[in-house]
């Protein structure tokens, strides 16, 4: 008997037989021995929703209340599927992020788990019922208040119980079978795999792969918990995320046995968030990138990718761009031009038009002609690259936005990663 973790996103309960069959996965479950704690999202597109509702009453939502309203929509999720695996004959308990002991910082919108203190939960499951936690959400102890994650919390949430009741392994369910070597929606003929390591899949995660978010990979590698993601839709295996010393347990048809060996390429990510800001004629003198910085840090943006021109002989100027995600360009455009005088440069120039592709494998280090690769495909595909960057186990370039899918597929050819049939996506609305 083990101690499973589930996580079901919104898309798995966008409807009462979508939630019934969600519940009875769950009991499933249950009847096969394993203690089962589940985090919901909210029902499909309710987040959503909610938020265009927010905005309808009010431009700017206090951001307290914004969590109020927001964490709403995983309530009802949570609830509706506690009732339907009553009417199955078995017991469950639905806690609020605040009953599960979800202890959050304060900042409203974007919390981050703090503590994990999951007492009513360890009760519920000592008593024999299946717990159901709403996803997205906490509590902050200074304040009192409801707090939400962010994008993404469900899964962190989720992640966040594994590790504090140590649970044998955290299954994400989604509308895919796993994780693919490119998100299917973008690459038809994307390659299921049935195991990574959790290195390879923070860097895809981190550069735009939406089937498992940043924080709760991070989370789930520092506290040493298996993900397991699968589809809601299907029995298949779907795919492991090994930590170190981690090996895929005994039993499971078609992964038992698999090697965690170091891929030269084990998938290609698509991000058509982000934006780029090039500061024009920028003095060349040392310190003028740190104040460019410093403005754009304290606009609250978080910057990606930075090149820097070779500076110009006659002017002794330079240009610098950066990519920053396209919600906080506008803040860090009125920053730097609020700053333009003092930092001495000449203008600005923003591009939202942008896609960057990112190539990431462990095997990079130990193998040669990984970028060339990447070079020659995109010449060949007639794909203009504007800007470069790697890591030990990445290299991501930024191309226009209108070329980023085809770009992707031919990439994802030129690595042999190309599978031999298509994926299915089950659901989701993309929205």
């Amino acid at each position: 008997m083990a101690l499973i973790v589930q996580k079901y996103g919104g898309s798995s309960v966008a409807d009462a037989e979508s939630i019934k069959r969600v519940a009875k996965r769950i009991v499933d479950a249950r009847r096969a021995g394993h203690d089962v704690v589940v985090a919901v999202s909210a029902m499909g597109d309710t987040t959503d929703e909610l938020l265009d509702l927010a905005h309808a009453v009010a431009p700017i939502p206090a951001p307290r209340e914004l969590d109020m309203l927001l964490s709403s929509g995983e309530r009802i999720s949570m609830a509706l599927l506690a009732m339907a695996i009553h009417s199955m004959g078995f017991e469950a308990r639905s806690f609020t992020g605040s009953q599960a002991g979800m202890i959050t910082t304060a900042h409203h919108g974007a919390a981050r788990i703090v503590d994990v203190t999951p007492v009513r939960v360890r009760e519920a499951l000592d008593e024999g019922a299946i717990v159901i936690v709403a996803g997205f959400q906490g509590f902050n102890r200074d304040t009192r208040d409801i707090t939400t994650l962010g994008r993404g919390g469900s899964d962190t949430t989720a992640v966040a119980l594994a590790a504090a009741l140590d649970a044998d392994v955290c299954e994400i369910y989604s509308d895919v079978d796993g994780i693919f070597t490119a998100d299917p929606r973008v690459v038809p003929n994307a390659r299921k795999l049935s195991v990574i390591g959790a290195e390879e899949m923070l860097e895809l995660a981190a550069n735009g792969a939406k089937v498992l978010y940043i924080r709760a990979v991070e989370y789930a590698r520092r506290h040493g918990v298996m993900i397991h993601a699968r589809s809601t839709f299907s029995s298949g295996v779907g795919t492991f995320v090994l930590g170190p010393g981690m090996t895929v347990p005994a039993g499971v048809e078609g992964a038992e046995g698999e090697e965690m060996e170091e891929p030269i390429v084990a998938g290609v990510a698509t991000d058509l968030s982000q934006a780029k800001i090039t500061v024009i004629g920028v003095p060349d003198v040392p310190g003028k990138a740190a104040e460019i910085f410093k403005i754009v840090a304290r606009s609250g943006a978080n910057v990606d990718m930075i090149v820097q021109n070779v500076s110009a002989a006659a002017t002794g100027r330079t240009d610098i761009s950066f990519t920053l995600p396209k919600a906080d360009a506008s803040a860090a455009l009125r920053a730097l031009a609020d700053e333009q005088p003092q930092v001495g440069f000449e203008s600005l120039v923003h591009d939202d038009q942008i896609g960057k592709l990112s190539v990431v494998g462990a095997g990079m280090r130990a193998h040669s002609g990984v970028s060339a690769t990447l070079f020659e495909a995109l010449s060949a595909a007639g794909v203009n690259i504007e800007m470069i960057s790697t890591s030990e186990i990445r290299i991501s370039v930024v191309v226009r936005g209108d070329e980023l899918a085809d770009a992707a597929r031919v990439v994802h050819t030129a690595y042999g990663l190309d599978g031999d049939t298509e994926a299915v996506v089950y659901a989701g609305t993309g929205r």
